[in-house]
């Protein structure tokens, strides 16, 4: 039979070295939350390197995080024992400077000594190589090992759909991109059973049979770690979050925004705002459509008087480009809303604009930019608490009657959304007593404005 191609390169060739201290670091940076190129960066090595670390294993740590025991050489001590021996020090004293036994250091330089050319020389890179891949012990997985088990599992992952005459229906049809699949996209069509529903079940079908047991996280990790040999990386399109890669707890649970801060919070925003005496307080929101299309609505609270936000494509944006962590170019970024707001709401008289209620979106990130521009207190809601809100998510839904979901609404002008907003100004309300919100602003606007009195002292 012979030895496979590439045997000799791979026992004599230039090994890829990593430290083991640099692994460590980057993944407990990983487990902080940070990003594969944060996390490269802070363990020392480039950031190529660092988005190849966490793919390859599926966003899965491969070795153990706990710090090294001592009990073997560490890359340091090889080091020292590369210099000690190229000063042509005799083993017992290498032994004693290193606190090491010298069985130790004659065995280390026995074992991972460098061959190549036919002589015996020590190098500490060559020998962390030679003694990280004889630590390896492979584990083969049992779902690589046990076909019913393997079958069960993926029948219940991507098992075709049947219809009341078990016929399968397929689907559509969802190339495999090595991607998480995108907002408002296809899916594959299976059974789609979740990881636990499986392992659990499993005990159900088969209360008898010890061998068909697994758990879930033996299945995540047949799913998500390359070289596992049981299923393929593409059926983690059957998980229900669709993910490619293991997303680390500490990442998923980062929803702050870093320009949110106690004081901008809807909890501290007056009385006054909450019961619609005053006018002159805004909600505001963005509708959203295809090819990252969107527009601006806001709503003023007491009379219900709508404008919307023309957001097209700035001046620097060009279709098909992309820079990695570059400003939103794409018309709903931050610089593009806070201009569209401050060009907008200053057509109205200052009394008309004291206040504005946003979500927590980041197109809102200039916010404080916005209220040295315009005057306007800017308030934002909680998360996940639309109806804080409500007159602008109401407004929205009747604005959906002209920009459904699912259509792109950058192709509409500043005029013709000028048009929709007046259309929606001039119908009738309930809530004002069927006048219109171009009324009610109307004799706002046309009221005189009643003097402040002061209390005199006696």
């Amino acid at each position: 039979m012979g030895r496979q191609r590439g045997w000799i390169a791979e026992r004599t060739g230039r090994p890829r070295v990593v430290q083991r201290e640099a692994v460590i670091a980057f993944w407990e940076r990983i487990a902080e939350g940070f990003s594969s190129e944060d996390a490269a960066a802070a363990s020392g090595v480039s950031q190529p390197v660092g988005t190849r670390w966490f793919r390859e294993p599926g966003g899965m740590p491969p070795i153990s995080l706990t710090p090294h025991s001592g009990r073997y050489l560490s890359f340091e001590e090889r080091e020292e024992i590369a210099l000690l021996t190229a000063q042509e020090l005799g083993v017992r004293e290498i032994a004693r400077r290193l606190d090491r036994s010298p069985s130790t250091i004659s065995r280390e330089l026995r074992r991972n000594a460098e061959t190549r050319g036919g002589t015996l020389r020590y190098r500490a890179t060559v020998a962390q190589w030679k003694a990280e891949r004889a630590a390896k012990r492979p584990k083969t997985a049992v779902l690589a090992v046990n076909d019913q088990l393997r079958a069960y599992v993926q029948d219940r992952l991507a098992g075709t759909i049947v219809n009341d005459k078990r016929r399968p229906l397929p689907g559509p049809i969802v190339p495999w991109t090595g991607r998480r699949h995108g907002r408002r996209a296809d899916r594959r069509w299976g059974n789609c059973w979740s990881p636990e529903q499986i392992s659990c079940r499993l005990s159900v079908d088969f209360p008898h049979d010890p061998s068909m047991r697994i758990s879930h996280e033996a299945i995540y990790q047949a799913l998500y770690v390359q070289g596992r040999g049981a299923l393929r990386r593409e059926l983690s399109a059957c998980v229900r979050t669709g993910r490619v890669l293991r997303i680390p707890r500490a990442r998923r649970q980062q929803h702050g925004k870093h320009y949110l801060t106690p004081e901008v919070m809807i909890g501290e925003r007056p009385a006054e705002i909450a019961d619609r005496a005053i006018p002159g307080h805004w909600e505001g929101d963005l509708i959203i459509g295809l090819n990252s299309s969107a527009i601006g609505t806001l709503v003023e609270r007491t009379t219900r008087f709508t404008m919307l936000l023309h957001l097209p494509p700035m001046a620097e944006h060009v279709r098909g480009a992309y820079v990695k962590n570059g400003p939103a170019l794409g018309g709903r970024g931050a610089e593009a809303v806070r201009d569209a707001i401050a060009s907008k709401i200053t057509t109205l008289p200052e009394q008309f604009r004291k206040s504005l209620t946003w979500g927590q979106g980041a197109e809102m990130a200039q916010h404080a930019q916005l209220r040295v521009e315009t005057g306007l207190a800017i308030y934002f809601c909680d998360p996940r608490s639309p109806w804080q809100r409500g007159t602008n998510e109401n407004t929205n839904g009747l604005l959906r009657q002209y920009f459904p979901k699912g259509t792109d609404i950058g192709r509409y002008s500043a005029r013709e959304l000028d048009a929709i907003a007046a259309t929606l100004n001039h119908r009738p309300r309930k809530t004002l007593e069927w006048r219109t919100p171009a009324e009610a602003l109307n004799e706002l606007l046309s009221a005189p404005r009643r003097r402040t009195r002061v209390a005199t002292t006696p």
